[in-house]
């Protein structure tokens, strides 16, 4: 068995482990080994933006995972979508950028995630990004010096997505220039982790900087298999690559950055959890921590196709020969269809006019497509386009647990969708949003019919009975291992150190106390930025050596 010692070992590649590696190495001198379960983000599916349809369903990039039978929802199980490749999730997403609403950040330090409310994190947005926009005389111009880049794809757009935001004005709704970071109700074009017409993931924006540095080593292809310790104090990781068992010791502290799914996984692997579920499985109770795997929340979406009278992206994508076109203007410009994402239109709305903060994120998309069986989007030939609406702050919560002892089985993901009145309404009142635009003159104006669900679907518990056959997840799982108060509420603390051990841990969106509003890549970075600073703050004062209190 080969053995390794760093300063601080880090498990996952994603958007929150590229952007604390980012700042942990800065010094030069600070050694740090990051482990990535996949493989290279050198692929041109994942750079060119339109290639999230292609990479959605790729077992070589993603996880593949699958829920359990989700009694809400028919019993189906949902397809989660998870990256496994350099970038994580931050290499197969939509690439839309939602910093999220204040309350969100202010519910955070209210649940106990103190330094975490709005006035603290909006800064560490503004100083971790880099905006590519149109100045007010219409020319490029750049806004912020971070190194993330989010740009301004208006210009770019499908012409189709200009009657979204006619329709909004229909509605009465505000429309804003610049809608990520928007703190109110609003709609607009959605500004895109994109630079220069390629994906700008985690990896492109922080990784490459800190890989150019000696101090930084990578690890990929190598699934961890748990963590190791003297007591309760954290000392490494045992993890296989290749055929070959590795272990790797940190000197400082393991942060765990493998997300809402596998950072509880890994957690329970190693001994920390819910002492009856552990030892269903055979494995040692080596901390008693009941919260690890509970508290996961997401977005639940449903999602109207309709057909278009006007073209849209259908008539590019959809067909051979224009898309041939589309892919070699892409090729000689950077620019043209291709350069986009697909989600280009959406925000957050009240769903009652009665509402101080808004309830809704909806999504207008230019194009039409379907689920195949696999989970793969099968394209509209023919012009239409989607309107898609979620619940911003579900309040059902529900669970990751492991399946078995191996490392290398899926675990179990209970959803537990629309199991409390307020997310059954919400998702009434998601239904009714997307009637309402579909109605506005400017987007009536150009459909010739609904084609999902079927036109004659219009009774509200017929509507109901289609979300529970279709609705699906967006992507967000969070908050699994969430911080708060203590060890019998929640896994971390403030500071998103373990409950009640030592060089230990969790920087991702598994430490969201809720879910924030709308998409969670931009959040999750942040949270690693910011966690960043902790981390070293800390290691200056000695305070990452501290043990809280364990409540049993």
């Amino acid at each position: 068995m080969k053995n390794a010692s760093y300063d601080y070992v880090v498990v996952g590649a994603g958007s929150a482990g590229c952007a604390l590696v980012e700042r942990l190495t800065r010094d030069g001198r600070t050694r740090v080994l990051l482990i990535e379960a996949g493989g290279s983000d050198r692929r041109f599916w994942i750079k060119v933006p339109v290639g999230y349809g292609v990479n959605f369903a790729n077992p070589r990039l993603n996880w593949g995972y699958h829920t359990e039978p989700d009694a809400a929802l028919n019993g189906r199980r949902v397809y989660w979508p998870r990256g496994r490749v350099i970038g994580g999730s931050s290499s197969i997403n939509a690439m839309a950028y939602m910093r999220g609403l204040p309350e969100d950040y202010d519910g955070w330090a209210s649940a106990g995630a103190a330094g975490w409310a709005w006035h603290d994190v909006r800064p560490v947005f503004d100083g971790m990004e880099r905006h590519l926009e149109r100045g007010t005389d219409g020319r490029p111009c750049t806004r912020g010096a971070g190194l993330l880049t989010v740009s301004d794809l208006g210009d770019q757009m499908t012409p189709f997505s200009a009657r979204f935001l006619a329709a909004a004005e229909d509605c009465g709704w505000t429309t804003c220039a610049d809608l990520s970071s928007v703190t109110q109700e609003a709609v607009g074009y959605y500004r895109s982790t994109v630079r220069h017409g390629m994906r700008c993931s985690a990896a492109d924006a922080f990784l490459a900087p800190a890989r150019k540095r000696g101090n930084l080593r990578v690890m990929t292809d190598a699934l961890v298999e748990h963590i190791t310790f003297d007591g309760t104090r954290a000392t490494g990781l045992r993890l296989r690559t290749g055929g070959e068992a590795f272990e790797v010791t940190a000197g400082r502290e393991v942060i765990l950055c493998a997300g809402a799914v596998n950072s509880p996984k890994l957690l329970q692997l190693s001994g920390i959890g819910a002492p009856d579920r552990l030892r269903a499985h055979g494995l040692t109770v080596r901390h008693r921590l009941p919260e690890v795997g509970r508290g996961l929340q997401d977005h639940l979406a449903i999602s109207h196709v309709f057909r278009a009278t006007a073209p849209t992206l259908n008539n590019i994508l959809g067909r051979l020969p224009p898309r041939l076109l589309a892919g070699l203007h892409y090729l000689a410009r950077r620019r043209g269809p291709l350069s986009v994402p697909i989600n280009q239109v959406g925000g957050y709305l009240c769903s009652d006019p009665a509402l101080a903060v808004p309830d809704m994120q909806i999504y207008c998309n230019p194009l039409s497509y379907w689920a195949a069986p696999d989970g793969r989007p099968v394209l509209d030939r023919e012009p239409g386009f989607m309107l898609s609406a979620q619940l911003c702050r579900p309040t059902s919560r529900g669970e990751i647990a492991i399946r078995s002892a191996d490392p290398a089985a899926p675990p179990l993901i209970r959803p537990n969708s629309l199991a409390t009145e307020y997310d059954r309404a919400g998702a009434r009142r998601a239904i009714a949003l997307i009637d309402r635009i579909a109605a506005a003159p400017a987007l009536s104006a150009v459909t010739q019919t609904r084609l999902v669900p079927a036109p004659e679907t219009r009774d509200p518990d017929a509507l109901m009975e289609d979300f529970r056959e279709r609705a699906s997840t967006v992507f967000h799982p969070t908050s699994t291992c969430r911080m708060g108060h203590s060890a019998q509420d929640s896994v971390l603390d403030a500071r998103l150190r373990v409950h009640g051990l030592s060089g230990l841990r969790v920087v991702d969106a598994s430490a969201f106390p809720a879910v924030t509003s709308g998409n969670t890549n931009a959040p999750t970075m942040m949270l690693a930025v910011r966690a960043a600073e902790m981390i070293l703050e800390d290691a200056a004062t000695g305070n990452h050596e501290r043990v809280l209190a364990h409540a049993s």
